[in-house]
């Protein structure tokens, strides 16, 4: 399942690509665990400058691979998938995305914890969670309403309803929306690499200034998130919307 993380290192700049083509890059328990190791390697090497998470220039994620999810599904925070979310949300080098294609679920939610972001403008983002008898995850119940108002966060949250790449620009999820997946791939590697040019320490600390009034509070809301999600896995709603999902598939 390791190749399912491919890990490239290029200088200051290490690459975490999701790289489960037959799957559409659907995430499972060793993908997390895999990826948040990388995380934690590559914020106390001195040598790493920056971190860019990306999948193809057709797709980024389709979310949670929900066969494997729902195998062994998380039980507490010491799960995988949660030790992902608090290690992106405690990474103190920049970390940056490249999304093209399809962006579902954590696919989007994860992005609110990334310092830049580039998507193509036909990138197709959604946070099914509701639809699929779930309540969102990553901070995104605190985050998302935050960052567009209530109204616009219903939308996204309790409909499920999906954006573009161009939206998510619009809106502020992204930095920049780009005519292709190919474009996003170069331009989120092309900022990348220009924290190699930049001091490291002036740059650590100013993510830090910018993220520590919120830190402990998001952490918070991921673990209250993290407490109902578990609990809705479980609940007859969660387990004939998923299995459904499944037979679909």
């Amino acid at each position: 399942m390791t190749d399912a993380i491919q890990i490239e290192r290029e200088r200051g700049l290490l690459t975490l690509r999701l790289n489960r083509p037959d799957k559409k890059n659907a995430l499972t328990r060793a993908m997390y665990s895999h990826l948040a190791e990388a995380l934690k390697q590559a914020d106390t090497d001195p040598e790493i400058n920056a971190v860019l998470i990306t999948g193809s220039a057709e797709c980024f994620t389709a979310g949670n691979d929900i066969a494997d999810f729902l195998q062994q599904p998380p039980s507490n925070l010491d799960s995988p998938v949660f030790q992902f979310m608090l290690t992106l949300l405690e990474c103190r080098k920049p970390v940056i995305a490249a999304v093209a294609g399809a962006a579902v679920g954590i696919g989007t939610t994860l992005l609110l914890h990334c310092d830049l972001v580039y998507v193509s403008r036909d990138a197709r983002l959604r946070m099914p969670f509701v639809n699929l008898g779930l309540c969102p995850e990553f901070g995104s119940s605190l985050l998302l309403p935050r960052l567009l108002g209530h109204a616009k966060a219903a939308e996204l949250l309790l409909l499920g309803e999906g954006f573009s790449g161009e939206q998510a620009a619009e809106w502020g999820i992204a930095t920049e929306a780009l005519g292709s997946g190919e474009a996003a791939l170069a331009k989120a590697r092309e900022m990348a690499r220009r924290f190699e040019s930049l001091p490291p320490e002036a740059v650590r600390i100013s993510k830090q200034l910018m993220k520590a009034p919120d830190r402990e509070q998001v952490r918070k809301v991921i673990e209250e998130e993290g407490a109902l999600f578990t609990q809705r896995l479980r609940s007859p709603e969660a387990v004939a919307a998923l299995s459904g999902f499944i037979n679909r598939h």
